[in-house]
Formats: structure tokens, C-alpha cells, sequence
């Protein structure tokens, strides 16, 4: 799938992380049924699929969470772990494929909470109940601004909903984190973000910040080939100010389509917002270093002493996908 046929709304996905993202670690709890498709499905990637002709056992198989039709009072709700402590700014409650059987109405809870929800857990309404539509993405802005680290679905009364995800920023608590520690700053378990980038036309740039090595050549940056000159780039935001003292760059899997060289700039920028590639405050930290297929590439030498930087930017030439990129410091 390349990135011009995503279907999610790029004002959020491009300016938030999904803190619903399988790959945090988000974990489905509990959901009061799932009779015809399990709660865990609510967190795949992508929007789920329709197979015409598959069912089981209890009928129609679906891609996504759906319960039974109700015959009593009350409604179904689903508890979701988040992957990684954060403010939600938005929610995609998607019913794609589900058109005859999707809820009319949902609402969304959420608490901030160090052990898994129970009876006396204090849940806050970010979502009152809303309307959907079927078989469509259905996004709700958030009010709310509190860190959350769990979201409770609801539904009304019954029905099937194909994937949930929750955009928002991570908040980390620095106070688990001593500044002595050796972290990579721009991890997005540690507040990192993916900024902005000149092309991403077969993968995000999301995916260089995401956890573990990559799964496979989808899960990573990766441009399209260059038929101009030039190179291509994308700029990185620390979670926290701070200085490098290691870079680890990961092609894994891209073999055949990897760049030829990079590059890093860094500088030290008051507003995110503002910055642009061609900024002349981009001071040059690790010099065009050559690169081969697959492979971890490690530089602490290389680099230069910039001290304390809040963003990077990375210069691929001249196109290719890269899987991982770790920036080793200290919190300054």
C-alpha cells in the first residue's frame, strides 16, 4: 500500500502519533461480547478487510470488533490499553465494511491510571455519544487535555466497528528518567515525532521512530525514485532537549532500494512549527556517510559536538527507504 492511498485523515496522523498503534504495545482489555469478531482486532493496521464468501462457525467473519444483536437493555463497551501515556486530540472510530450492523451511536471514556481498569476506576467522558455513520471513518476532535493511559469504547446498543485509533501526543514522566541515563531522544516512547518530510510515497515517516527493528520493507520510510535531482529528506523533533552522543541507522529489509549515502543536521529550535528544511539555523552533526543494504549502521566518533539540539534533520541521497532512526543522548 503506498501512502497517497491512506484513507485516515492526514491532519491528525500527520501531526499526532496514534497512541492506539499495536505496535506501543496497545493491548484490548475487555469488551462486554465479541461474538462475531474479537475486541483484538479493533487495533490491526489498516482500516480491515471484506472477504465475501468467509465465515465460521458463529457467521459472517468480520474484520473488526462485533458483538451479537441485543435483546436486553444496556449496550457494549471495549477497554483499550494505550500503548504509550498520552493527550488524545482526536479519535477515528471507523466502521469500514460494517454497513447493515454497525452501532448508530458510540461515546468514548478514558482514565489515566498506572494498573488496568476495575470497579473503582474514575473515568472522564471525551466523547459524549456521538453519531456514526457505516462503513466510514468517523473522527471527533477532543477537548479534553489530560494524559490518559486507557479509553473505554462504548456503543449503542450493539454492532461491529473495524479499527479505533487515538491521536494524540506522548506525555512522558521524566521523572522515571535520570538524566544520566543514556536514551534515544527521539524515540517516540520518549516524546520523539516525525515532523515533516519531502515525500514518504510508499511508507510513513512515522515508522523511522516506531520501536523494535522493522517487520518488513512497509515498515519503515520509504520515497519514491528520484527522477530530479536532489535528495530527499525528513526533520525529527527530540522528545526532550539534549545532546547525542550515538546515531544508529537501520535499513533492515530495504535491499535493493536503499539509499546511497545520508546525512544529519541538528539545531536547537524554539518553535516546531516554523521550521523549515532550508533553514540556515541547521548546523551539520554527522558528515554524508556511505550506506549499505540491510544493515545497522552505528556512528558515535563521526559525530560532532553540537551540544544541546531539539530537532534533526536527515538528508537521504538520493531517495530509498530507511527502517530505523536512534539518536542516543543525554537530557539536557
Amino acid at each position: 500500500m503506498t501512502t497517497k492511498d491512506l484513507t485516515h485523515d492526514d491532519r491528525y496522523s500527520n501531526q499526532y502519533i496514534n497512541l492506539a498503534d499495536k505496535r506501543l504495545g496497545t493491548e484490548v482489555l475487555y469488551a462486554t461480547d465479541d461474538f462475531f469478531a474479537e475486541k483484538e482486532n479493533l487495533i490491526n493496521s489498516g482500516r480491515g478487510v471484506f472477504i465475501a464468501d468467509k465465515y465460521t462457525d458463529r457467521g459472517k467473519w468480520m474484520d473488526g470488533w462485533e458483538s451479537r444483536r441485543k435483546r436486553t437493555e444496556g449496550h457494549d463497551y471495549c477497554d483499550i490499553k494505550l500503548g504509550l501515556r498520552g493527550t488524545i486530540f482526536a479519535l477515528d472510530i471507523d466502521t469500514n465494511h460494517f454497513l447493515g450492523n454497525h452501532p448508530p451511536f458510540a461515546s468514548v471514556e478514558a482514565c489515566d491510571s498506572n494498573t488496568n481498569p476495575d470497579s473503582s476506576t474514575r473515568w472522564v467522558e471525551v466523547l459524549p455519544q456521538s453519531e456514526l455513520k457505516p462503513g466510514s471513518q468517523n473522527f471527533f476532535e477532543i477537548k479534553v487535555k489530560d494524559p490518559f493511559t486507557h479509553v473505554r469504547l462504548h456503543i449503542y446498543p450493539d454492532g461491529g466497528v473495524a479499527r479505533f485509533r487515538a491521536y494524540g501526543d506522548v506525555k512522558v514522566n521524566w521523572d522515571l528518567k535520570p538524566k544520566s541515563d543514556l536514551i534515544d531522544l527521539v524515540a517516540v516512547e520518549n516524546g520523539g515525532k516525525s515532523l515533516s518530510c519531502n515525500d514518504m510515497f510508499f511508507s510513513s515517516k512515522d515508522n523511522l521512530i516506531m520501536p523494535n527493528r522493522g517487520t518488513n520493507m512497509g515498515d519503515g520510510w520509504e520515497t519514491k525514485r528520484r527522477r530530479t535531482p536532489g535528495n530527499d529528506w525528513v526533520i525529527l523533533q527530540l522528545g526532550a532537549k539534549g545532546t547525542l552522543s550515538k546515531v544508529v541507522l537501520d535499513t533492515a529489509h530495504f535491499k535493493g532500494n536503499y539509499p546511497d549515502r545520508f546525512d544529519l543536521y541538528a539545531g536547537d529550535f524554539k518553535d516546531s512549527k516554523k521550521i523549515e528544511a532550508t533553514d540556515n539555523q541547521w548546523k551539520l552533526l554527522l558528515p554524508e556517510q556511505k550506506l549499505s543494504a540491510d544493515h545497522i549502521h552505528t556512528y558515535e566518533n563521526e559525530l560532532k559536538n553540537l551540544g544541546p539540539i531539539t530537532h534533526v534533520k536527515m538528508n537521504i541521497y538520493p531517495d530509498g527507504g530507511v527502517s530505523r532512526l536512534r539518536l542516543f543522548g543525554h537530557r539536557v
